[in-house]
């Protein structure tokens, strides 16, 4: 059992546990970003799939079962990824066909085929077969409706688990379907404690940087998204147009566009209420500035959409500091 589910996610995973009794077929499991949804819904499936737990609400870690889901192998598993985030492999995916194109970043029809074959077969194990969605709101329409012919007719034995960030972005008839669980952001103290503990220097700064969510600080503070969003404070610190249109490498667009987004709507907190939220030192200006700093960071919010795939990130740089109200 990973410490962030006993850390930090302690309740969600009692609300998981007192389902058992009377499992339903398909839980949606939903927050925000970071926040430990996956690994919450992983560890489920793996205490599903134990074969030593008897009345338990954790597995044993021990039996051949746990081994090979540790080993991310276990036959009776399925997961439903987008290919171009994707941790492990691809059902449904014709090699041959399929390796000029470019990795999808939605979770394609042909998964959801080859989801229902695996899931109409008898287990592996004698045990449930289960999928694990994530994030499920990545499914194009077509998918969406594949895996709602499932969930409204669930082979015996399946078990789905969704994990979304944005559930109101699912089909209403798939939330229908299944019973939610929310995941909260956790005590930030706790949080604090965790990511200290995973060696995590300045983790209070993260932590408030990532909105309370554990995985995404530990993230921005070890990883390369962290080091691109370092860059992007000392531009916007500098506020030098020059250096935003040197800006020539794609992968630094969205992190900018996410650093001048938390600003502005820090800018607009602290305005309104006196308090930063990703930033806590900083200072908001008159409260009459608030509704222009508000007004940016929704324009930042669509700018981020085209960060991703920018037909010139000089100009797309530029422009986004260009509408930054005056300070």
């Amino acid at each position: 059992m990973t410490s962030l589910v006993f850390d930090l996610q302690k309740e969600a995973w009692d609300q998981l546990t007192r389902r058992l009794e009377r499992l339903p077929h398909a839980l949606l499991i939903h927050g925000a970003p970071g926040v430990g949804k996956l690994e919450l819904a992983e560890r489920f499936a793996q205490l599903l799939l134990c074969e030593k737990r008897g009345q338990g609400t954790i597995p044993c870690g021990a039996c051949e079962a746990c081994r090979w889901f540790a080993a991310d192998d276990h036959p009776d598993v399925r997961y439903l990824e987008p290919e171009a985030f994707a941790r492990h492999r691809i059902y449904g995916k014709d090699p041959e066909k399929e390796d000029d194109k470019k990795p999808s970043v939605q979770i394609r029809i042909e998964q959801a085929r080859a989801l229902a074959d695996f899931l109409n077969l008898a287990s592996y194990r004698g045990g449930r077969r289960i999928a694990i969605v994530c994030p499920a709101e990545d499914m194009n329409e077509a998918t969406a409706n594949s895996l709602l012919k499932g969930l409204e007719e669930p082979p015996a034995g399946a078990m789905f688990l969704l994990v979304s960030h944005r559930p109101a972005a699912l089909l209403p008839t798939i939330r229908s379907r299944c019973v939610p669980v929310p995941v909260p952001i956790p005590d930030e103290k706790a949080a604090r404690a965790w990511l200290e503990k995973q060696g995590v220097r300045e983790a209070a700064r993260w932590l408030a940087f990532s909105g309370g969510a554990p995985l995404r600080a530990l993230e921005y503070a070890s990883g390369e998204r962290g080091e691109a969003i370092e860059r992007a404070l000392k531009l916007v610190a500098a506020r030098d147009p020059a250096a935003f249109t040197a800006i020539a490498d794609r992968g630094e667009l969205e992190p900018l566009a996410e650093v001048l987004q938390k600003i502005a709507l820090d800018r607009a907190f602290a305005s309104l209420c006196g308090k930063a939220k990703y930033s806590p030192g900083l200072k908001g200006g008159a409260p009459a500035q608030a509704r222009a700093w508000l007004a940016y960071a929704r324009s930042l919010g669509e700018q981020r959409l085209l960060a991703r795939h920018p037909l010139n990130p000089k100009l797309l740089a530029a422009d986004l500091l260009a509408g930054m109200p005056a300070h």
